[in-house]
């Protein structure tokens, strides 16, 4: 049964609520100046009692670092490489800040100047990337997310905080003239450049290829694993996504692969190193064998990832459907693939301008403009 009492205080009469929680245990609430206020806070609880959405004060009393904790374990989902990533942005830039701060105190102006202070740097520390402020920013959110839905606290107060915006990087694409020379200035590595630049393939992807994945008589790789560097070595697991796809390749690259896996039992990797491993991708190396074919084919600097864009320039400069791309790259959606490559898409719209020109034209309606239009009277 609920109580409200008074009380003599060095700052007067105060009054306390005595009432039980949701598991029947008891808990005082003191300090209320008025009755009526007393009285409003009893309501209010036995309210939320009733809809189920209490929250006992005391719950909120733990720490993000001891939260964090548990969230991160709970990654199972996440990739290596994602889980990888999302560690280091805990370790450097969440949990020095917000570890030993109790939920409950956390506010959203304190969250909203965090992010200002990572985005825009310090005297002591360099400004961070839009994606690693994003990063950050996502970790403590959805470790707040489990509090809520914890019933720990009512709202997240990370949420709704003003972000920067992520710039993507402008996309470097090859010709085929250009591609070739790359290729023939990498040297033992011409393969695999043209591989990337032909069909799309991430470099991981690339480089977990095995014989039994290179269909010669229909031409087409099997995706089926992928090959990612995560602290210093290379783990191989699903694709990204953990979708398998098909991917077709030219019958140009026929011979080049041909003599790729000649030799090489069906489970060794295609694109390996010495030790029989799959490459390490170059631009991790300073002045990496990529970077100097890129300098003798007389190319501007960009990234091995680069070769991907090429590769939807290319495919699509043939005539290929966004559809068709799609599946070519691995994209969840075509609506995905014309939102990455927006910008080649471009001379679809004079297209469009000159079928829509030409159907007109094409009818009695273009006349009827035409006298509309002619000077005189009508």
């Amino acid at each position: 049964m609920a109580t409200i009492e008074s009380y003599d205080s060095s700052a007067g009469k105060r009054y306390r609520v005595r009432y039980r929680k949701p598991d029947h245990t008891q808990t005082t609430k003191r300090g209320f100046r008025t009755k009526r206020e007393a009285e409003v806070f009893l309501a209010s609880v036995e309210s939320r009692k009733a809809d189920g959405t209490y929250i006992d004060p005391s719950s909120a009393r733990v720490t993000v670092r001891q939260l964090g904790s548990a969230w991160l374990s709970g990654q199972t989902h996440l990739k290596p490489s994602s889980t990888a990533v999302v560690e280091s942005a805990w370790r450097l830039h969440v949990e020095p800040e917000w570890g030993a701060k109790l939920i409950g105190e956390i506010r959203y102006s304190e969250v909203q100047t965090w992010v200002a202070d990572l985005a825009r740097g310090s005297a002591t520390d360099k400004p961070k990337s839009p994606a690693l402020v994003l990063r950050a920013h996502g970790i403590l959110a959805s470790v707040l997310d489990a509090a809520v839905r914890d019933h720990r606290i009512a709202a997240n107060p990370a949420r709704g905080v003003a972000l920067p915006r992520k710039v993507g990087r402008e996309h470097r694409y090859l010709t085929h003239e250009e591609l070739h020379h790359l290729a023939q200035a990498s040297g033992q590595h011409a393969t695999l450049i043209r591989v990337l630049g032909y069909t799309g393939l991430r470099w991981g992807e690339a480089t977990g290829l095995r014989p039994r994945d290179i269909d010669l008589v229909r031409r087409r790789l099997a995706v089926v694993q992928n090959a990612v560097l995560v602290k210093g070595e290379v783990i191989i697991g699903t694709p990204k996504t953990h979708k398998r796809r098909s991917v077709p390749f030219p019958a140009f690259l026929l011979p080049s692969l041909e003599a790729a896996i000649a030799g090489r039992e069906k489970d060794d990797f295609v694109f390996a190193d010495l030790l029989g491993k799959p490459l390490i991708t170059p631009t991790t190396r300073f002045n990496s064998w990529f970077d100097k074919a890129l300098e003798s084919a007389g190319l501007p600097t960009m990234t091995i990832h680069d070769l991907r864009h090429t590769a939807a320039s290319l495919a699509i400069a043939a005539g290929a459907n966004v559809k068709a791309v799609q599946k070519m790259l691995g994209h969840a959606s075509a609506a995905m693939t014309l939102d990455v490559y927006a910008d080649l898409f471009d001379d679809d719209l004079d297209s469009v301008a000159h079928r829509l020109d030409q159907a007109a034209t094409s009818t009695s309606v273009v006349k009827m403009w035409s006298n509309e239009n002619r000077p005189g009277p009508k």
